[in-house]
């Protein structure tokens, strides 16, 4: 029984596909059939037309944003939408987003399934090159194990704030389009984009609520440049 929240994708081939809506009713009659039941809510839909061939999916794009923001899962309706897609299946398993395929449900956990044997594979392969690297550092009379008295450089110091500030900057890049939505509602003092941001489920940075500051902040990362609206 289906329960949560829900962002679906639909995609069909052929710009006159779109314009006919010729396989998005079946698509879409699929998805509201696995839904039936539970407790559940289909946040938004998205529609692409494009050929699976091609790499780029704005609108595949915006639901994977829509569901890291929202914490929701992607349904797509026909398994053949996605499989052979390798850059989706790269991005879902880069931003951690679960999917589930209304006409094979099971599929997500087989995805996940085979990534994970596939990072198995790369982490046990990680860990015999390490082991041999350190084997060869030994025999080189370099001394391993206890406190060596290792200290964080200036660099890594430098490169760990540089990697906060990039987590950072690509939830702004996130969530831009959804202040700009916002905005173009006529929605634009501090309280009142806040008040936007919790009324969509939007959870802010370090979870919670979104509060003035919280938005200044989002703000200063989208557009440095731009004032912040005013708090009133």
């Amino acid at each position: 029984m289906a329960e949560g929240k829900f962002v679906s994708y639909l995609r069909v081939s052929t710009a006159r596909q779109g314009r006919s809506g010729l396989g998005l009713e079946a698509q879409r009659q699929a998805v509201t059939d696995w839904l039936d039941g539970g407790r559940w809510a289909l946040v938004k839909e998205f529609v692409e037309v494009e050929s699976g061939k091609h790499a780029d999916r704005p609108q595949l794009e915006k639901a994977l944003r829509l569901c890291r923001l929202i914490g929701a899962k992607l349904i797509i309706a026909k398994l053949d939408r996605l499989s052979r897609d390798v850059h989706f299946l790269t991005g879902l398993e880069k931003a951690g987003i679960e999917f589930v395929c209304a006409d094979m449900p099971e599929a997500n956990r087989l995805t996940i399934h085979i990534m994970a044997v596939m990072a198995q594979h790369e982490r046990e392969a990680i860990s015999s090159r390490t082991k041999a690297a350190l084997a060869a550092a030994k025999r080189r009379g370099v001394k391993l194990g206890g406190d060596r008295g290792v200290r964080f450089s200036p660099r890594h110091i430098k490169l760990a704030v540089a990697a906060r500030r990039e987590k950072a900057r690509a939830r702004a890049a996130d969530l831009a389009p959804i202040i700009a939505e916002l905005r173009a509602a006529g929605i634009v003092t501090l309280q009142a984009i806040a008040d936007g941001l919790n009324e969509r489920g939007i959870p802010a940075a370090r979870g919670g609520q979104w509060g003035i500051t919280q938005v200044v902040r989002l703000l200063e990362a989208i557009d440095p440049f731009v004032p912040a609206a005013s708090a009133a």
